[in-house]
């Protein structure tokens, strides 16, 4: 068994390497954290997909769905293994660590490792619901963020890029010194050009999530009022130029499109529904890649403190609008809304006053930059309460075996 003592090494906001103990417990506090029902479920749970199911959001609504539905069936992720040299991906540990939280509970979840985009893993999928899990399913779960993607049709790849969208982009941003200490600059992003905005759409727009429902409904595995929903964010007018309204906001605007075509056709066929849900902002691993988001975030965090919410409690709330626990809390375009607590006025005035008044030597006032660097920190496993960072860990934990 290969044991180390392992210390953060890092490149901005990338780290090269994961906390295994660190990782788990992460997901154990998350498991804690997530409301319990009001009635426990028992017995077989409904049959559930979560499409990239290792990180962010997507692990949130692995978790929610476990403790606040019984959901089994079904998570999907791209993740890389531990080698001699490297310890595996924070995602792999997070997931080992949620399969272990799925056993202990009784749900019969299987945990996949591959590519989403790929039509041989929705076969896989498909072969699975149909042979394990009854033949039916009854939600699936979009969340996945990717750099690139193969469409399986044509074998075309594309990449996505964040750009913004007519002109060139000037925003602050947050970035870590040496010491830690966090410093304000700005930078700018020359505009989209080319096809940038037709790839990104490909990448990260509501294609893959149609053809999953395609494939799974052309193999007639859809339950009667089944239900799908693609996460999403639409963020503050801070930082709309990089966001909203440029190439990932296209991509978004596409996804919500989708949503639409397929409510209207689920709606027909099974009598189900399918919704994008626009979540709150949070720290996650691809969040951090875009100019301005990190600011954004850590000033969100310094005005609403313990207010800002957690993604495992957004996702419980979805789930208990999916399943008709509560009522779907839906805006005119048909999207469910989780990002109250973020875009309220007087929320948005005060980051908007901090936001002007951030410079490197005022940002230590103004954000909750010992939040952010440790929420940063725990996205690989370290930084994370209760774990003994100078003990050897085992770095080569196995992927979830999912023999019965």
């Amino acid at each position: 068994m290969n044991e180390r003592v392992l210390t953060p090494r890092n490149r901005g906001f990338l780290f090269l390497d994961s906390h295994p103990a660190g990782c788990a417990q992460l997901v154990a506090d998350m498991w804690q954290a997530c409301p319990a029902p009001a009635d426990v479920p028992e017995g077989d749970g409904p049959v559930a997909l979560v499409v990239g199911s290792s990180a962010g959001y997507g692990l949130a609504a692995t978790l929610a769905g476990l403790k606040r539905v019984g959901i089994r069936g079904i998570a999907v992720s791209f993740e890389k293994a531990p080698t001699v040299r490297r310890t595996a991906t924070a995602g792999w540990y997070r997931t080992a660590a949620t399969a272990d939280i799925a056993r202990a509970a009784g749900r019969d979840l299987v945990f996949l490792n591959g590519d989403a985009f790929s039509d041989a893993m929705k076969e896989q999928v498909a072969d699975l619901v149909e042979q394990r899990f009854g033949g039916r399913l009854d939600y699936l779960i979009y969340s996945v963020a990717a750099p690139r993607r193969t469409d399986p049709a044509t074998g075309a790849t594309y990449a996505s890029v964040l750009k913004p969208i007519g002109r060139a982009s000037r925003t602050k941003t947050l970035v870590f010194d040496d010491e830690g200490l966090g410093e304000v600059r700005e930078v700018e992003t020359g505009p989209a050009e080319g096809d940038d905005v037709e790839q990104t759409v490909a990448v990260m727009g509501g294609a893959d999530w149609e053809r999953w429902i395609e494939h799974l409904d052309g193999r007639g595995l859809l339950a009667e009022g089944f239900a799908t929903a693609a996460l999403s964010y639409i963020g503050s007018s801070l930082t709309e130029a990089i966001y909203r309204q440029g190439t990932i906001g296209a991509a978004k605007a596409d996804l919500e499109a989708t949503a639409r075509t397929l409510n209207e056709r689920l709606g027909k066929t099974v009598g189900g529904r399918a919704v994008t849900s626009v979540n709150g902002a949070a720290v996650t691993q691809s969040s951090t890649a875009i100019p301005g988001i990190a600011l954004y975030t850590g000033l969100l965090r310094g005005v609403l403190a313990d207010g800002l919410v957690p993604p495992i409690h957004q996702l419980a709330a979805l789930w208990d609008q999916l399943t008709g626990v509560a009522p779907l809390d839906l805006d005119d375009e048909g999207r469910v809304r989780l990002d109250g607590f973020e875009l309220a006025d007087e929320v948005q005035t005060a980051v908007a006053e901090r936001w002007e008044g951030a410079t490197t030597s005022t940002i230590a006032d103004l954000a909750d930059l010992d939040w952010f660097r440790a929420e940063v920190r725990r996205l690989y496993g370290f930084s994370v309460p209760g774990i003994d960072y100078a003990a050897p860990v085992a770095t080569d934990v196995p992927w979830p075996d999912h023999t019965l």
